[in-house]
This record gives structure tokens, sequence and C-alpha cells, in this order.
């Protein structure tokens, strides 16, 4: 089976006026159709850097990204990006909000709509379409964000720390909300976070990310009964606090703690 992305020996260099440094080198890992993974490291490790290549924002100064067996060139409308700030335009509705890819892509037709307010039902959202964002909390806001980036049907997310703004509460019910979406929707899915509790509960494998420059230290496969269980039940599952201490202990062994 070919994987949906491959990262072939990447390595990425941020230039200056004063110095060039390596952000990350020699990353190479894959992502198979359906997986969820995360991305987590100390800060500086090159983990947005990664998801920008993947997106095609960013092109690497050596190696390849490949999404489903060929190149990336540039963005591409098989990958949603789902960022930790929702960037919605308050001077439009929520559904004129969710409908935007559409209408970047040209691809506006007459399900559009439909496809979007099923979704914003879906995300317990109904209702809300004439509404503006300021009309709504923090989590709904996001919400609002995720349904703009399934509207498209995207066959890869790619979501940068999307829950960090939010309180612990509201955090807790999203990663449950999201989880059973990208699952019922069969999303192939790439976080970063630097919450190992929130990487862990959603997950299937987790790569630690050493820094200076980014490179891949290890990768851990979550037990079948964690990645079973709803994100929030996921933390009661025997195994969970194991593999917490042992992620936590190879961060610590990469000299920097988050």
């Amino acid at each position: 089976m070919i994987p949906l992305v491959e990262l072939q020996n990447i390595k990425h260099v941020y230039v200056t006026d004063k110095e060039a440094s390596l952000a990350v080198d020699n990353v190479s890992f894959t992502v198979a159709p359906g997986e969820f993974i995360s991305l987590v490291g100390p800060s500086g490790c090159g983990k947005t850097t990664l998801l920008s290549m993947i997106a095609g924002l960013l092109q690497p100064a050596a190696g390849q990204v490949l999404l489903q067996g060929k190149p990336v060139s540039g963005p591409d409308r098989r990958v949603g990006y789902m960022l930790q700030q929702d960037y919605l335009f308050p001077w439009r509705t929520i559904l004129e909000n969710t409908m935007l890819g559409f209408e970047l892509a040209r691809t506006v037709k007459a399900d559009s709509k439909a496809r979007v307010i099923q979704l914003l039902e879906d995300m317990g959202l109904k209702g809300t379409e004439n509404l503006y964002p300021s009309q709504l909390s923090g989590g709904m806001r996001q919400r609002v964000a995720l349904v703009r980036t399934l509207a498209t049907n995207p066959e890869l997310l790619l979501l940068d720390e999307p829950f960090s703004a939010l309180d612990y509460q509201t955090k807790l019910q999203l990663e449950d909300l999201i989880a059973d979406t990208l699952h019922t929707h069969g999303k192939t899915s790439v976080l970063v976070t630097h919450d190992l509790a929130e990487a862990i509960a959603v997950s299937d494998r987790i790569l630690v990310l050493d820094r200076n420059p980014g490179r891949i230290r290890s990768s851990f496969t979550v037990p079948e009964p964690i990645r079973q269980a709803q994100p929030f039940y996921a933390r009661e599952q025997q195994g969970f606090n194991e593999l917490f201490r042992d992620i936590w202990a190879e961060l610590e062994a990469s000299g920097v703690k988050e």
C-alpha cells in the first residue's frame, strides 16, 4: 500500500541576514491512509516546519515530500490545514466562512451548502449558520474552523495545536468531538502538539523530535485499548501513564524539556 504521506530525508534551512540555521535534518517517516499520528518535541524542533512542507507551503532544502506517491510542489486541495487560531472572517456569517474553501477553489456546487450545513450539525453547531464569529465561544469557533477544513473533503488533515488556546474542559470536549468526526469520515491526520497526554489520547502513533536541528528521535505505537477509547476515557486506560512516562523520558534524554 502506498503511504498517503511520505517524507524522504527532509532537510530545511532558515536563512537570515546574520546566519543560516538548520531547522530539520534527515527527517523521514510515512503516514498510512486513515492513520492519526502526532509530532511532539521541544519548542523549535521543527514540528510546524514539517507540517508546512507537507502542506506545500515550504519547499525543503533537500529531500522530498510525497503525497500519494507524487512529489508535493505546492498547496494541494487534498490537504486541509487547521491552525491554533481559527482565522474566521468577522464580517462573514458562519455559513459564509465555512463555504470559503469552495469559493477559493471555484467549486461551489448545488450540494456544497447542504454538505456544510450537515457538517455544522454534526459538530453541534446547528442553527449557527447566520451568526457571526463574535457571537460564538472559542470552542465553537474552533469547531467552525474544523467544518471549514472538512467541507472540501480533503484526504489529509494537518492540525497545528488546534486546542492550545482553549480552556481545559473545552479542550477535552473538542478532542472527543474531533477524533470521532475524523474517524467517522476516515481522515488521515497529522497533529502537532506540546501536550503529551493529548497526543497519546488521539493518536495511533507518536513521533518524538529532537531540537537543533529537528530529527526523529523515537516512535511510539499507541496500544490498541487506548486507541479504541474516546480521548477523554483513553487517559484512564491501562498503559496510558506508562506510555506518557516513556515519551517524557525521551524528551528529557534529548537534553531539552518541554
